[in-house]
């Protein structure tokens, strides 16, 4: 198919990139005459590239690295791109051969690749994102000694590669859609949620065919909220928001995708003490000792579990043994999991102030919240206290005060965006960018519900003006899909355009790093939640290795937007409160997913699940996940976890403040 010159916008218009092909490397190594055979390739393979000291940061600190060789072979014609560590080699000790292999790219045909992005920042190391056709995305390859553009001119000499007509950095891959179609298949994956999830369909949209099986499958798991003015959930409705469709499509990653992707693991061997009985103990015995003391208090305690576990498992049809849980799980909720309260109301909030209005004893009151939620109407005089907004020993005249100011703040920040006149607009790429993402979006948020549904909604409108104004507020972040979900439960509980960004201004402080470009946020994440299935359940972390599910991706719907898509409304917002207290640990998200984990381990192991029926199976408890003894469980294994526990999780994990508050979000490079 032939195409306009002025679509392809290619890089032969680059001076640096026609100077790379002349540029030798002392680095790369090209054959020009004759193949090579490669000890990992097949013998014919051709070797067209080799690039040392690329590297894979497996945390958010520069200075743990894996470093390795950068490949590009051909045979057949087909050009496939590897990425080998060193072995041996790392800058960091605790990391094992195992953990190194985690990220072995082996062989993957630029057929699969979607397109490439690039980062040469004035500042830092140059990086590429390598987007699969899949949806997929290898985390970031950072050139330590420079040859990002060199390595763009190797590739685009063997295949058809054009630069975004909407972004210089995205270059397409073997891509003959119209520019149109090309530009949002390129720029709405990485742009909007990039992490290697496989959230979005690689054609930029869903066919009527996944259109029509989404929906049906979203009418399956009909979300009853009645009270607080919304209604149930719509077994078809066509305006259901967007990113449920899309993050329904992470189940269709293929085994090339999954086996291809790497991810970001340590190892962690640091463990301190998780209770005086047991002091020194090595990490094995952990297990064993927790089911004495479980066993001790059991007989203390003697209350039984709750009858309607909604994890109850059902009849194994195969016969497989499966391991026996070594924390003895329902004994450790009964014994540490403290059953839920009734939600505070007004009367016993106001006991937590003193008479100017000050929060005596903020732990107590977290607490409280921490075990019965809020009431409704009054989570819009506690929930900015839980997100940071309010300071707990600010009085009735100081908060007032700082409404005040903020509400002026707001409107200089949202005059920012609506002064742009469409002259100045046409010549304004990334707020054009980001007002379609968020116009696209709003409609599609939670329109099912009563306080967004219907056209012409005010709160609709609110909610993008918001999101708009915190795109402006928080520049090099700016909008990505995901947003609108933490949004939307915050504007529907203020009621206030201005409080209601203040308080999501606050919620992204935390949680803004789900979104980052270099993907670190959601990778230290998953990390965790690895390290925290090791040091929980043994067996479970053994079963997701032999079964390559060690990466994780099967719970990244669940952190990267807190479980919205997982309860009912309430039952969201109820969860949230909870886990903001950060009562027991800033983490307990992280925990809750272990628990439900722990629910259904004897199912994920007695039906020999591999990658994509767990992530199939995962997907479908949306709907029928019982919260209230999901937080129980989540909360005795958090205290079982202890020191331990707190010791798998890198420090500046979100939601944790970050460590550096330099370079928060890495920024879009603007190098042609």
């Amino acid at each position: 198919m032939s195409m306009e010159a002025s679509e392809l916008q290619d890089l032969s218009d680059d001076a640096d990139y026609a100077a790379s092909q002349q540029q030798g490397s002392a680095s790369m190594m090209r054959s020009n005459s004759g193949k090579r055979s490669l000890p990992s390739e097949h013998d014919d393979a051709e070797l067209i590239y080799l690039k040392d000291n690329v590297a894979i940061h497996p945390t958010q600190f520069a200075s743990e690295r894996i470093s390795g060789r950068l490949k590009l072979t051909k045979q057949d014609s087909v050009l496939f791109l590897s990425w080998i560590p060193y072995k041996g080699q790392t800058s960091n000790a605790k990391l094992s051969e195992k953990d190194r292999s985690l990220y072995t790219i082996t062989a993957v045909p630029f057929t699969e690749v979607r397109s490439i992005r690039r980062h040469t920042p004035a500042l830092g190391w140059q990086y590429v994102i390598v987007v699969l056709s899949s949806g997929l995305a290898f985390p970031p390859l950072y050139f330590y000694n420079g040859g990002v553009r060199e390595f763009l001119a190797i590739v685009k000499q063997h295949v058809y590669l054009a630069r975004s007509a909407e972004d210089a950095n995205v270059f397409l891959v073997n891509d003959f859609q119209s520019p149109l179609q090309r530009t949002l298949s390129s720029l709405e994956l990485p742009s909007s949620l990039p992490v290697a999830s496989g959230l979005y369909p690689s054609d930029g949209g869903t066919s009527n065919e996944n259109q029509g099986r989404a929906s049906a499958d979203a009418g399956n798991r009909v979300s009853s909220v009645s009270q607080y003015g919304l209604r149930k959930q719509k077994s078809h409705d066509p305006t259901r928001d967007l990113s449920i469709h899309l993050l329904e499509k992470f189940s269709l990653v293929t085994k090339f995708a999954r086996d291809t992707t790497t991810q970001l693991f340590s190892e962690n061997n640091g463990f301190g003490s998780i209770d005086k009985r047991w002091n020194n103990q090595p990490v094995h015995s952990y297990p064993e000792k927790l089911s004495n003391i479980a066993e001790e208090k059991h007989h203390e305690n003697p209350h039984s579990y709750p009858e309607n576990d909604p994890f109850k498992d059902e009849e194994i049809s195969n016969d497989v043994d499966v391991p026996a849980d070594p924390l003895e799980f329902n004994k450790l909720s009964l014994v540490w999991g403290k059953p839920r309260q009734s939600p505070m109301g007004h009367k016993e909030f106001t006991a937590f102030l003193d008479s100017e209005g000050r929060v005596v004893e903020s732990k107590a009151l977290r607490e409280r919240v921490f075990y019965g939620g809020i009431e409704h109407q009054l989570r819009r005089e506690v929930w900015p206290f839980l997100l940071g907004y309010y300071t707990y020993d600010s009085t009735y005249a100081e908060r007032e005060y700082l409404r005040s100011v903020k509400r002026m703040e707001y409107a200089t920040l949202k005059q920012q965006w609506q002064s742009i006149s469409p002259e100045q607009a046409k010549r304004f790429t990334k707020y054009r960018e980001r007002k379609g993402l968020i116009d696209k979006d709003v409609v599609r948020t939670d329109r099912a519900f009563e306080y967004y549904e219907g056209d012409d909604n005010l709160n609709v409108n609110s909610m993008r003006d918001i999101l708009l104004t915190y795109s402006f507020y928080n520049f090099d972040l700016g909008y990505c899909q995901g947003m609108s979900d933490y949004l939307s439960p915050i504007l529907f509980v203020m009621e206030d355009e201005s409080e209601s960004f203040w308080c999501f201004v606050a919620l992204m402080e935390r949680l803004g790093p789900n979104f980052n470009r270099d993907q670190n946020g959601m990778h230290t994440q998953l990390f965790a939640l690895s390290k925290l299935v090791e040091l929980l359940d043994i067996p479970l972390h053994n079963y997701f290795k032999e079964n390559d599910c060690l990466n994780y991706f099967f719970c990244f719907r669940w952190i990267l937007i807190q479980f919205k898509r997982e309860f009912e409304y309430e039952k969201t917002m109820q969860l949230w409160e909870v886990l903001w207290t950060h009562y027991l640990s800033e983490h307990l998200h992280l925990y809750v997913c272990v628990a439900i984990l722990k629910r259904c381990r004897s199912k994920i192991m007695g039906e020999q699940m591999d990658f994509d029926t767990l992530l199939k199976f995962i997907n479908e408890l949306s709907g029928h996940i019982d919260l209230d003894s999901t937080i129980r469980d989540a909360e005795a294994l958090c205290i079982c976890a202890g020191e331990n526990g707190a010791a798998s999780i890198p420090p500046g994990t979100p939601p944790s403040l970050p460590l550096d508050e330099v370079m928060l979000y890495p920024l879009e490079d603007d190098v042609l």
